[in-house]
């Protein structure tokens, strides 16, 4: 009997552990922080910090070719 309510414990226990867990990982705070963190590292090396300049020039170019298509778009549709 003893073993089987320490079994029973045991299982409250990692249950409890397990929601606890589940709970940290869908806290919004956490999830912004693991989306912060997936952003960085397009941009900048995690490990050393130095810049990842060929993701940084297709950001930048991209958004020169923005504003120019939108700049031409608006001169044609003038």
């Amino acid at each position: 009997m003893r073993a089987l309510e320490r079994e029973i414990e045991e299982t409250r226990q990692r249950l409890a552990s397990t929601i606890d867990q589940l709970a940290h990982r869908a806290h919004p705070k956490t999830i912004v922080g693991r989306q912060v963190t997936t952003v960085k590292s397009h941009f900048v090396e995690l490990d050393s910090g130095a810049p990842r300049t060929d993701n940084i020039l297709k950001v930048a170019g991209a958004v020169v070719g923005v504003v120019v298509l939108l700049a031409v778009v608006r001169k044609v549709a003038r």
